[in-house]
């Protein structure tokens, strides 16, 4: 019986193992090949991917119109416990005074 196992475990390793002439590397399958492949994928399949998703996102930026949701003055957000080093201090580096509001509310209000 425990020949039997012995056996059968040997020859589930030999067979996972590679042949002494046979590499496992993408050489088995010819790199020029493979090269090609990915060059052919990356042309015409992930760029014009890239660029319909680009396009999906202009034109669906173009059709909607946001508004801007009512200024509450919760206690928990925007905290300021110093003024940031640039401008005046109470905006962001990335401001949008159509979207981010202030501590005390929006700009143009």
């Amino acid at each position: 019986m425990a020949a039997a196992r012995g056996s059968r475990l040997s020859g589930l390793l030999s067979w996972s193992r590679p042949e002494p002439g046979r590499p496992m590397s993408s050489h088995a399958h010819g790199e020029e090949g493979s090269a090609r492949m990915w060059k052919a994928l990356t042309y015409f399949v992930a760029l014009p991917g890239v660029a319909v998703s680009m396009l999906n996102v202009f034109l669906k930026s173009q059709h909607e119109e946001h508004e801007r949701p009512e200024f509450v003055a919760y206690p928990h957000l925007r905290i300021r416990s110093k003024p940031f080093p640039w401008g005046d201090g109470n905006h962001t580096l990335f401001h949008n005074s159509h979207v981010n509001p202030l501590p005390t509310g929006y700009e143009d209000d």
